[in-house]
């Protein structure tokens, strides 16, 4: 993205969070039938990543400081109708996280219009930093604080994946406390140019937040949650999305993914696992385009898969939670001649994070990660930050 677009998307993501405020502080405090409430929340986290011994990778990692905000104004019109607007600002700038409506018929059925983050995942549901106790996110979710992000063009689906379109949602309860939650969406899903092999975030964070092609993503989300003996609570989850990524509707995707967390009294138990297939475009002259040459039939593979995972255990004590994670991802398929990844490239990484609670509203954050990469040299990354809720 030039210079010039940046600014204008900046410019434009501040716009719509100055209209959404002034609209929803607008609005009468209360109407002749029922009161409008109004809910005005964020959060901020300054994380400093230091890499040991690392000068090399200052042009591939955000390394050094950076600061993740959000805003978010809720407005409850009516017991039925609601809307929220939502910016963010971290290593991509501003975001217009958020920006729709909700029209609740019953639990079991509800409407969203607008911009939003499609039902996806666990992980996505406490995306700001304030609702997670590491620094980082999980390697299949993670965006600008990834080692190497560049080369692996950041993870199988970065989080927050804010895209605009309609999304039906709702639940159903059952005796006992359990429930099952759905969601099913059309948005206008990720972007590529007609050359792609794989998705441009940077495109699809445009200004105009319009779809490149005429073609709208499908998603949808299931998950049940049960209690196990000792009111334990155990939710699973399934996930799913589907479309094309260029503007001529030639080069499809699809992304499926599965979850399930446990919260016990002593700890809350994580995991998710994410796998990503898409077509890249091979050109004329694939020889030429691409590293690796064709199979013994003399074809090439017309597609790449990433997939991910993270395996995760929090424990509490009084006010200082410890964090132990394991996660990864996996690409394969060929690769650009420019590229330094192989057609086989895989990442470990282990992490132990704390979180202290400084205030009721603050914590004090520190972790220490270690990257092993089968196609470079591993890596040491420490993070110390401070995250808040207000």
């Amino acid at each position: 993205m030039n210079a010039k677009r940046s600014a204008r998307t900046d410019i434009g993501a501040v716009a719509a969070l100055l209209a959404g405020s002034i609209l929803a502080l607008a609005l009468p405090w209360s109407t002749s039938a029922q009161e409008v409430h109004r809910n005005f929340v964020g959060s901020i986290q300054l994380d400093y990543l230091y890499l040991h011994d690392q000068d090399d990778l200052g042009d591939d990692t955000f390394d050094s400081a950076t600061v993740e905000l959000s805003l978010k104004m809720a407005v409850d019109f009516s017991e039925r109708v609601s809307s929220n607007v939502k910016v963010c600002f971290s290593c991509h700038g501003f975001e217009l996280g958020m920006a729709y409506f909700d029209i609740r018929i019953a639990d079991q059925l509800n409407l969203r219009v607008g911009r939003f983050v499609p039902a996806f995942g666990e992980f996505p549901l406490r995306h700001d930093p304030a609702n997670h106790r590491t620094s980082d996110k999980p390697l299949p979710y993670d965006m600008g604080r990834m080692v190497r992000l560049r080369e692996w063009n950041m993870s199988v689906l970065p989080a927050p994946w804010v895209d605009s379109g309609i999304e039906v949602n709702g639940s159903h309860y059952f005796d006992g406390g359990s429930q099952i939650d759905y969601a099913a969406y059309a948005v206008a899903g990720p972007s590529g140019r007609d050359d792609a092999v794989d998705f441009d975030y940077i495109e699809h964070r445009s200004l105009y937040y319009v779809d490149n092609n005429s073609q709208p993503t499908v998603g949808g989300r299931l998950a049940a949650t049960t209690w196990l003996p000792g009111e334990v609570p155990l939710s699973v989850g399934a996930s799913g999305m589907y479309g094309t990524l260029d503007p001529s509707n030639r080069l499809d995707f699809l992304i499926l993914g599965i979850d399930a967390n446990v919260r016990t009294p002593y700890a809350t138990l994580r995991g998710e696992y994410i796998w990503r297939r898409n077509e890249m475009f091979l050109g004329d002259d694939p020889s030429r385009r691409f590293r690796y040459g064709p199979k013994p039939d003399g074809t090439y593979d017309d597609f790449q898969t990433k997939e991910g995972f993270y395996l995760e255990g929090e424990v509490p004590f009084d006010d200082l939670d410890v964090v132990l994670r394991w996660d990864g991802m996996r690409r394969r398929g060929n690769v650009l001649r420019s590229s330094e990844l192989s057609d086989d490239s895989r990442i470990w990484r282990y992490t132990g994070a704390i979180a202290y609670r400084v205030s009721r509203s603050l914590r004090l954050k520190g972790s220490y990660e270690f990257y092993n990469f089968n196609d470079f040299d591993d890596v040491h990354a420490i993070h110390t930050g401070l995250a808040g809720a207000f």
